[in-house]
């Protein structure tokens, strides 16, 4: 380890030193915005860096790689045994750089671009500290935990001029793109409802990952995990499974609503609901975690000039013993889509003109010459043509046995930065559109309230007011009036 700082050190140019050295305002010590330190040619490779080697850092890393052109030169995790691993996995054939210290890496001068995949409560200032040591940046969802957060790190992504990418990868599966297809070309009509649920029933999945019996105060850097979350003793289940907590993620609705939502905006080209209610409990996993683990979502979505006004359902269960069956349905009035990340079936459904009489209705009420008057004016009306609905159709699509969605999102990231553009498929304005209805579930679960949200300037507002109807204005006035005389 000392070897390597040793060769970072001596690595560092002016400005970068400055970066890592200087200490400016608080909280993270970075100085204002430094122009780039590296420009890409399209031919060049990416140096990329990893700033947190958990679970999903480790797979980002790989998908990132996946990609030509592309080459891992450091990572940083608050963990001694995940440094380590790292080595062993993506530092064979080369001295890898490792810190403990984030900072560091964003002070190296061969960094072109890192990946923020921590923890929920360091998205925001990791995010804004890489942008303004000029570094592109790919980031995690949820890309903020709090609603409150999300313009800072839009304002620094803006005034950075770099590369950024939110990293919820399915829109760039096959499925979705082709379920986007289908919707802008109107195949199910004007959109009503959107149902999307994401179950689950193991330990695992229910976030109790392992806890590595060599966790200490030693060998994590408890301290700095905390962050800006309330001080507390080390605890090595809120580092491994920091997900049960709400102080340092986002609980069902920052790890699997986002996924959702993601999709959902990605297909519609909605920019977001304007009144969001959640509910849920903690049903089966009660082993000291402060979240949910069934949660509910209802969500209103206004009209816009993409689309009708529709209602989205969302849910989580990670006690559902029963059949589960994770699919988003897009739901319009001449048909359906149902969709996952490898496949998509939509099935077209069009009601005839004539509504059609007789059996479960009003007809067989009426006397007969009211009967026979009504058919009259019936088949005046109703053609026979308009009486028959068009056959049911559906449509089946399989990704190909080769689509890597994650790879794909990552390269859509890197074609971005070598073109020095700031254009990608889920730039920080549409994550933080996907983020902030999930965010309002946990604050309308968390205090019991309905959320209100403005899709359009992404900011919260009040309920909207309403007037009580005039007549029922003039009864109130008089009911006083009445009692005061009485």
């Amino acid at each position: 380890m000392q070897s390597n700082r040793r060769t970072f050190i001596k690595s560092l140019s002016a400005a970068s030193a400055l970066v890592a050295t200087e200490s400016i305002a608080k909280p993270f010590g970075f100085p204002a915005y430094i122009p780039n330190l590296k420009k890409i040619a399209p031919n060049d490779k990416i140096r990329i860096a990893t700033i947190g080697m958990g679970i999903q850092g480790n797979y980002d890393t790989q998908a990132a790689l996946r990609n030509p052109d592309v080459e891992l030169v450091g990572v940083a995790d608050l963990y001694t045994g995940r440094l380590e691993h790292a080595k062993t996995a993506f530092g064979k054939d080369k001295e890898l750089f490792t810190t403990r210290d984030y900072r560091e890496v964003l002070a190296r001068p061969d960094v072109d671009a890192v990946l923020v995949v921590t923890p929920d409560h360091w998205h925001d200032h990791i995010t804004i500290a890489a942008l303004k040591a000029g570094k592109h940046v790919y980031c995690e969802k949820p890309m903020v935990q709090h609603l409150n957060e999300g313009k800072a790190v839009i304002d620094a992504w803006k005034k950075s001029g770099k590369t950024m990418q939110v990293g919820s990868q399915r829109i760039s599966s096959a499925a979705f793109q082709e379920a986007k297809r289908l919707v802008q070309a109107g195949d199910i009509g004007a959109i009503n409802y959107i149902e999307s649920n994401n179950d689950r029933f193991n330990a695992i999945g229910a976030w109790n990952y392992s806890v590595p019996p060599d966790a200490s105060p030693q060998t994590v850097d408890w301290d700095r995990f905390l962050g800006d979350a309330p001080k507390r003793p080390f605890d090595a289940t809120r580092f491994f499974r920091w997900r049960n907590y709400k102080d340092y993620g986002t609980g069902v609705a920052g790890d699997l609503f986002v996924h959702l939502i993601t999709g959902v905006h990605f297909v519609t080209n909605t920019l977001g609901p304007t009144r969001i209610f959640s509910s849920g409990n903690l049903a089966y996993w009660k082993d000291g975690r402060d979240v949910p683990d069934v949660m509910s979502c209802i969500m209103d979505y206004p009209k816009t000039d993409k689309h009708e006004a529709f209602q989205m359902v969302l849910r989580v269960n990670f006690a559902n013993a029963g059949k589960i069956s994770n699919v988003t349905r897009i739901i319009g009035n001449e048909g359906q889509i149902e969709f996952s990340e490898d496949n998509l079936i939509m099935t077209k459904k069009k009601l005839p003109i004539a509504p059609g009489y007789g059996n479960y209705d009003s007809f067989f009420t009426f006397t007969e010459p009211v009967q026979q008057e009504f058919v009259k004016q019936y088949d005046a009306k109703y053609p026979p043509d308009t009486r028959t609905a068009e056959p049911v159709k559906e449509v089946k699509f399989s990704a190909p046995k080769d689509d890597d969605a994650h790879a794909k999102h990552f390269g859509d990231f890197f074609t971005n930065v070598r073109n020095g553009s700031q254009g990608t498929i889920e730039d920080p304005v549409f994550g933080f559109r996907a983020a902030a209805p999930v965010l309002a579930c946990n604050e309308s679960y968390f205090e019991q309230k309905v959320v209100y949200w403005d899709p359009v300037t992404m900011t919260q507002k009040g309920p909207a007011k309403t007037s009580a109807p005039s007549s029922k204005k003039k009864t109130l006035a008089s009911a006083k009036t009445t009692s005061k005389k009485s």
